[in-house]
């Protein structure tokens, strides 16, 4: 979740960079988002220590004092580690569509390819009859 950059691309009177990812998910709306930060670490002129969020370049507050959703601006934000929102994103998209359905050619037995048809019998008609004939009770 953290990385320290150590001394590249500091601003004035930083000591050190962390950088830091979060995801967010809005309770109030369910939107979901991520953001990566520069953490800058300072100190000021009476040797406070102090630090500043770098979100692209511009200074932003602190994402874990209140946390703001960037859909409704609700303050009821989630906050958890990296990857969270676009691991759920990635899972509800659905998988590669199926090709569409359409007519399937059954496949030739060794039977058919000798004789060169489809059906052995190719005199003989099926009815319904001569399907449900192996369920038809006897009288008795």
């Amino acid at each position: 979740m953290s990385d320290i950059t150590g001394q590249t691309g500091l601003r004035d009177g930083a000591s050190a960079v962390v950088n830091e990812s979060y995801s967010f998910a809005c309770m109030r709306c369910g939107h979901g988002w991520e953001q990566s930060y520069e953490i800058e670490h300072h100190t000021d002129g009476d040797g406070r220590q102090f630090v500043l969020y770098v979100a692209e370049g511009r200074i932003v507050p602190s994402p874990l004092s209140r946390p703001a959703c960037q859909n409704c601006d609700g303050h009821v934000v989630r906050i958890m580690r990296a990857g969270q929102v676009s691991s759920v994103r990635d899972a509800a998209r659905p998988a590669k569509a199926a090709p569409a359905a359409g007519p399937v050619q059954a496949p030739t037995t060794a039977a058919e390819e000798r004789t060169g048809g489809t059906d052995e019998h190719p005199d003989h008609h099926w009815h319904l009859s001569d399907l449900l004939h192996p369920f038809q009770r006897k009288a008795g």
